[in-house]
């Protein structure tokens, strides 16, 4: 298979088996960037853990120091808390007809807020949300009385991290056009975390390796 110029760069400067410092890596990628779109930098984590126990399910938000670059759409379920939601900045506002509105296919947000009194009328479109992360869950503090701090939360750069069924958490670090301290500073918040929620009975390496890409581009393994 013939190579195109661009790969051909790529395959004489990245070697797939170096582990590289994350400043550098993030530097590297700048050089294979697209320049059609601002791209993300995706990271990669491998955790020691065992998702099918209970305890080492890792899931959580967390607020990164420089945003993620991302505009996000919040949607707010509630009855009585539409005026601070709407003054927060919450994009889309309802009760049970906004319910009925998402269970007929209405999907025009990234993250959902309910307010704890309409979550039972939420079940009829938990199917819906529930496989795309969106449910709201107290633990993630998306389902709250105080719906102003979590639409201003939300839209400040909070991401959730979950660990998926190999023990792999996957979440975007920011835009490409962030400053590489930015990004980093980014990285070092979610690696700080995930050691924070280590889970008791995680035995052994919890840390397996890390690596970083870009949208479009190619992966490598970092240390951090």
């Amino acid at each position: 298979m013939k190579l195109n110029k661009k790969q051909q760069a790529r395959n004489g400067k990245i070697d797939a088996n170096k582990v590289y410092p994350l400043a550098d890596a993030i530097e590297i990628l700048r050089e294979f960037g697209s320049h059609k779109f601002d791209e993300t930098l995706e990271i990669a984590v491998k955790l020691g853990i065992d998702v099918a126990k209970a305890d080492q399910n890792i899931r959580g938000m967390l607020s990164l120091p420089n945003g993620t670059g991302k505009k996000v759409r919040v949607a707010v379920i509630t009855n009585g808390k539409e005026e601070d939601a709407k003054k927060a900045g919450a994009d889309v506002i309802g009760g049970e007809e906004l319910i009925d509105k998402i269970a007929g296919g209405f999907m025009e947000f990234d993250r959902v807020i309910a307010t704890p009194d309409m979550m039972p009328k939420m079940a009829k479109v938990a199917r819906v949300l529930g496989p795309k992360g969106m449910m709201p869950n107290p633990k993630l503090g998306t389902v709250t009385n105080n719906i102003a701090d979590a639409v201003k939360t939300a839209k400040a750069g909070q991401i959730e991290y979950r660990a998926e069924k190999k023990g792999i958490i996957h979440a975007g670090m920011g835009k490409m056009s962030f400053k590489t301290e930015q990004l980093v500073e980014n990285v070092n918040a979610l690696m700080d975390q995930l050691k924070k929620v280590k889970p008791a009975s995680s035995k052994g390496q919890y840390i397996l390796g890390v690596a970083v890409s870009t949208t479009q581009g190619p992966g490598l393994k970092v240390t951090v």
